[in-house]
């Protein structure tokens, strides 16, 4: 059924819908559960989860159930950054004005569930990932999918959260720094938990 919007959202997702974007363009964040339930005069967060699950569905936005923070608004939909030529970082090289190309990046942005994290650190720094960069990871669903050598975000239970390469030898594993400072983390199986896997890296300047 499509609202007076002309989309094929029902009215009360709809509302809520335009609701978040509101908020997100007035604070530059994702609203909380609570926030979202006071906003649209609802008392329980079962309504409003299964309205964001429909939003989710149709493409409208991105977020981790139960993580109301991770949520993203993917609707801003673009034919990609134009490429105007090349620049170097050595000598000097001719340039050229014509745009030839797009940058795609709606492949990233449509994945689901897509979050982002602020890097704490030069851990990574060999790897270009350095301290104040913003990555956007996709949630690992399977670790056995993992494959050595992947940049991951990892949770040690009592200990923390940490950006490193993945490796799996035998029955342990070891999250690895792109920087000889730091020692290799050696953890069993069962005392990591991966939340995602870098899919892009995203600097401001």
């Amino acid at each position: 059924m499509l609202n007076s919007e002309g989309n094929n959202l029902t009215d009360a997702q709809n509302e809520l819908y335009l609701w978040i974007k509101n908020y997100m363009k007035d604070f530059q964040h994702s609203p909380s559960i609570r926030q979202m339930m006071q906003a649209m005069g609802l008392k329980s967060p079962a309504p409003i989860q299964s309205r964001l699950k429909h939003l989710q569905e149709k493409g409208y936005i991105s977020w981790q159930e139960g993580k109301a923070r991770t949520m993203q608004i993917v609707d801003e939909i673009f034919e990609g950054i134009p490429v105007l030529g090349s620049v170097a970082a050595g000598g000097l090289i001719e340039t050229f004005t014509d745009t030839t190309e797009n940058l795609d990046i709606s492949e990233v942005l449509a994945k689901k569930n897509v979050f982002a994290l602020t890097v704490n650190g030069d851990s990574m720094i060999d790897a270009c990932i350095a301290d104040g960069d913003m990555v956007l990871m996709e949630p690992i669903n399977e670790f056995y999918s993992l494959k050595n050598g992947t940049i991951v975000s990892a949770m040690v239970p009592g200990l923390g959260t940490t950006l490193k390469y993945f490796f799996k030898r035998g029955e342990k594993i070891f999250l690895e720094a792109a920087n000889p400072s730091y020692e290799p983390i050696e953890l069993n199986l069962e005392n990591v938990v991966f939340q995602g896997k870098l899919l892009a890296v995203w600097r401001k300047v």
